[in-house]
């Protein structure tokens, strides 16, 4: 038997020793072939070495523990450093009825290498056992005549003073263990790995001072045994991952930095002269990198990230089904340069790429401030996420200072997949999410740092995050650490912003301060148009709609009924130039005058650079006749002539005359189209507007002269109309000249509200600018001749800023020009009608809905549902290419209560 086992071992690859069990106990296991070998127990034969101490048994009080025996662990220790890792030789001379196998060791391939057991019997660290010891057998005589050499040389356990002062001191508990782990103060401290639970979890004997401690390996996790019902099954690569640490630490002298000790559990690394066993599973496919203890690592969290990016490119072991989140991009689409052209909330911008194509970026792995819990709002004030969510406003400003205009190297992490409505929970488009840094800094982690965001926390087995996670999750420890921003315990910033844009009162007490103060600062907050813009005056913290003077941008395109069709060219690139200039840039406006919509008309300039005169240079605009008394006119017609010579862009054609195409809609048989010519001379803020009858237009102008000449003939005394709520009178318009109107409310005699019954308009006058009206120009006379509509098949939009498109746009198109009118079907306070425009017949209405400046009402008669579906239609349209009120989609489901709309 004996040359059978010698014979099997020596055939094979020699054995690899692995632990020490005690000073005559081994295990061996063979070379791995495709997985871990099996395990062996060898006992030595014919000697005894002292028992190891042992932990009392968990669960039975009754137990205690038990101490080492003298020289039991100078014993091991001798056997530890002499057989751990080393190839050895042993024969096995006995197997008992249990399997236990009794036998000798040798250092090295062959019987010819060191006898282990004579060795420790020459040590004094094993006594022979000589009960049935025969004569005949040269290697059992041998042990006695080296076990009476170190009785007479007083090795080992034969010494003087009986080795009590070899019993180790173990100390199993450690009462606080986290003030344990603080008192180490995080420097290296020597220990044997004892016991290997799996691959990242160890039990370590601390030296000098005998503490037996579990330690986690910080930063990563690796495959574990899981025990069910007394049945342990182990997850795919658990029993590898534990091979691998065994055969690299299993009783192996080594450091710990013990780092942190969360929940009772202490976290280490293990430092071993050939290499870092934590970076080494990672590299190797056997551990992924988790985030709760990564944030402890000493050693830089880097290093173990590039570790697992390593084993995932190559697709070993737990990652050989891995799949990276940006697999199927191509290089050129993972790494770019862009220009950021605008920045979106506080987490994303919008960036111009080399070709020229637009793209939405957001910062991986980041959040920007929210709201906690439910957002007060006051019912009379629309909630503007901007001003009113805390520091929302700070990263927004961070962001736009440190990157508006300027090249930013973009690396795709992930793309996070489009996500349905749910629960309480709205859609969102798919994002691609990017590292975005300029000069060497990561955006994401400055913005961290301020504490103007916080850091997304995932599932473990979640990857789609930040390529540089772990300096996110630091930057954001700092700023907690120091009470920046969204950790600071100090009151919040607010932010009162007033919003004038359309707000005809508050815009005109606003004119006479910014048309006074010359140049002002502004930051370009949207562009609606080419000449069409929305500011905000740092100064005096308002946002305004602000219209460009002196020129005349080429209008956007135009739904026709019968297709598509562009009324003027080069819209969208007049847009699409402002934009690029000075969307988001910090600039210089001067106030001009102001329009009836509440609109300030002016100058706008940008390092130097006068918009107008930029839009006309570059053939995106003509001069209006507004020009001539400014004192950029003559570089404005000189610019004009330039690019009319050139015949560039909106001049390309320019002597050319189009002929205008009538489409003729046809209409239903019991729709009745009855459309009669008006004059349109007044638009409201709630877009009804009001009219005159163009064949009774003489006759207001005759009673206008005849009233006049009467008035100036004999003047009205000064002050001495009383006026009363209801009463027709005449009253003094700006213009110096005398109006008929009526009186809709009495503040006080300095503040009177009239409304001027023949063209539609309202103001607040002093009563000294109204008198009586005189009989002979009464309404008995010649009725009121403007006439309030609405139009037809159209929802106001209730949000401020979509409003005030709608009425700009309406103003420009149709205010004091001549169109015809078609009253559809009553209303509550008036008729609604079709309006259009007198020379194309183009309905005005359609046109918006065409233009995504409205949504549809849908009306349910019979006679009218042909105008509905082509209305219906046309808003689809809108909605398809993202026009004005549909850039965002389709709002209607989960925001309509935010942007004031219903379906």
């Amino acid at each position: 038997m004996k040359e059978f086992y010698l014979t099997h071992i020596l055939d094979q690859q020699p054995p690899v020793m692995l632990p020490v069990l005690s000073g005559c106990a081994i295990i061996v296991r063979g070379q791995p072939r495709g997985g871990p070998p099996p395990e062996r127990q060898i006992n030595l034969s014919n000697i005894r070495a002292g028992a190891m101490a042992r932990r009392a048994a968990q669960g039975q009080p009754d137990t205690k523990d038990t101490p080492d025996e003298p020289w039991a662990f100078q014993a091991r220790e001798f056997l530890r450093k002499k057989l751990i890792g080393k190839e050895v030789c042993f024969t096995v001379e006995i197997r008992t009825a249990l399997g236990r196998e009794y036998g000798m060791v040798y250092l090295g391939k062959d019987t010819t290498g060191e006898n282990i057991a004579e060795s420790l019997v020459n040590e004094g660290l094993a006594t022979v056992r000589r009960e049935g010891i025969r004569g005949n057998n040269p290697e059992q005589a041998r042990l006695c005549e080296l076990e009476d050499q170190a009785k007479s040389s007083k090795k080992g356990m034969w010494s003087e003073g009986g080795g009590t002062h070899t019993i180790r001191d173990i100390k199993y508990t450690i009462e606080n263990p986290r003030n344990f782990v603080d008192s180490l103060h995080q420097k290296p401290i020597n220990a044997i790995i004892e016991h290997v639970r799996d691959g990242s979890v160890v039990r370590a004997l601390l030296l000098p001072d005998y503490y037996l401690v579990t330690v986690m390996l910080s930063g990563v996790k690796c495959p574990t045994f899981k025990r069910e019902a007394d049945v342990e099954t182990p997850e795919p690569f658990a029993a590898e991952a534990k091979f691998f640490t065994e055969s690299r630490l299993l009783q192996r002298d080594v450091q710990i930095i013990l780092e942190s000790c969360p929940n009772q559990i202490i976290l280490g690394t293990i430092l071993h002269p050939n290499g870092n066993i934590t970076e080494l599973l990672l590299k190797e496919g056997f551990a992924r990198c988790v985030d709760w203890s990564m944030a402890v690592y000493t050693q830089g969290a880097e290093k173990l990230r590039a570790a697992e990016r390593s084993a995932k490119e190559r697709k070993v072991r737990i990652w050989k089904d891995y799949v990276a989140p940006t697999a199927n991009l191509d290089q050129k689409d993972r790494q770019f340069v862009a220009k950021v052209m605008q920045v979106v909330n506080a987490d994303a911008m919008v960036v111009k790429l080399n070709s020229g194509e637009y793209k939405t970026i957001h910062l991986s792995s980041i959040r920007p401030p929210r709201n906690e819990g439910e957002v007060q709002t006051n019912l009379y004030k629309r909630f503007r996420p901007l001003y009113d969510i805390p520091y929302m406003f700070e990263a927004r400003e961070f962001l736009r200072k440190k990157l508006i205009g300027k090249k930013v190297n973009v690396t795709v992490d992930y793309i996070r997949a489009a996500t349905g409505p749910g629960e309480g929970t709205p859609a969102f488009p798919e994002r691609t999410c990017a590292t975005v840094t300029i000069g060497g800094i990561n955006i994401a982690e400055a913005l961290v740092s301020k504490g103007l965001a916080t850091v997304i926390r995932y599932r473990q087995d979640d990857d789609q995050r930040s390529s540089h996670y772990d300096e996110l999750l630091a930057a954001e420890a700092r700023a907690i650490k120091n009470g920046k921003g969204l950790h600071s315990k100090k009151e919040v910033p607010i932010h009162r912003v007033a919003d004038i844009s359309g707000e005809t009162q508050k815009a005109k007490q606003f004119f006479p301060f910014l048309q006074r103060a010359g140049r002002s600062e502004a930051v370009v907050e949207y562009v609606f148009s080419g000449s069409r813009l929305k500011l905000y005056m740092p100064k005096e913290t308002c946002l305004i709609t602000f219209l460009l003077a002196g020129i005349e941008c080429p209008r956007s395109s135009r739904n026709l009924p019968g297709g598509m069709q562009v009324a003027e060219p080069f819209s969208d690139e007049a847009m699409l130039f402002t934009k690029e200039l000075v969307l988001q840039r910090e600039v210089e406006v001067e106030v001009e005058s102001m329009d009836k919509a509440g609109n300030f008309i002016g100058w706008l300039h940008i390092e130097g650079v006068n918009l107008s005169v930029a839009l006309v240079e570059n053939a995106l605009s003509k001069v209006h006749f507004t020009a001539e008394r400014s004192a950029y006119y003559k570089t404005l017609v000189s610019a004009e002539d330039a690019c009319r010579q050139r015949k560039e862009k909106i001049w390309a054609n320019y002597e050319e005359k189009p002929v205008e195409e009538v489409v003729h809609v046809s209409e239903e048989k019991e729709r009745v189209a009855n459309y009669r010519p008006v004059y349109v001379t007044e638009i409201a803020d709630t877009l009804h507007f009001y009219t005159q009858d163009v064949e009774t237009g003489g006759q207001l102008e005759s009673l206008m002269e005849t009233m006049r000449a009467e008035i100036a003939a004999q003047p009205p005394v000064e002050g001495s109309y009383s006026a009363r709520r209801g009463d027709y009178c005449i009253a003094k318009f700006a213009d110096g000249e005398w109006y008929r109107a009526r009186v809709e409310k009495v503040e006080s005699p300095a503040k009177v509200h009239v409304f001027y019954i023949d063209y539609g308009n309202r103001e607040v006058v002093s009563s000294t600018r109204l008198a009586a009206i005189p009989p002979a120009f009464s309404t008995r006379t010649l009725p009121a001749q403007a006439t309030e509509y609405a139009f037809a098949f159209i929802q106001v939009p209730q949000d401020e800023d979509a409003r005030a498109d709608v009425v700009d746009c309406v103003v420009r198109d149709i205010q004091n020009s001549q169109c015809l009118l078609n009253v559809e079907y009553s209303g509550a306070t008036c008729p609604h009608v079709t309006i259009q425009f007198g020379d194309t017949k183009d309905d005005v209405g359609l046109g918006l809905v065409k233009e995504g400046l409205v949504m549809v009402d849908v009306r349910k008669e019979k006679h009218l549902q042909k105008m509905v579906t082509e209305y219906l239609n046309s808003q689809e349209s809108a909605k398809s290419a993202r026009l004005n009120i549909w850039r965002y989609g389709d709002f209607r489901a989960d925001d309509a209560d935010e942007f004031g709309y219903s379906r």
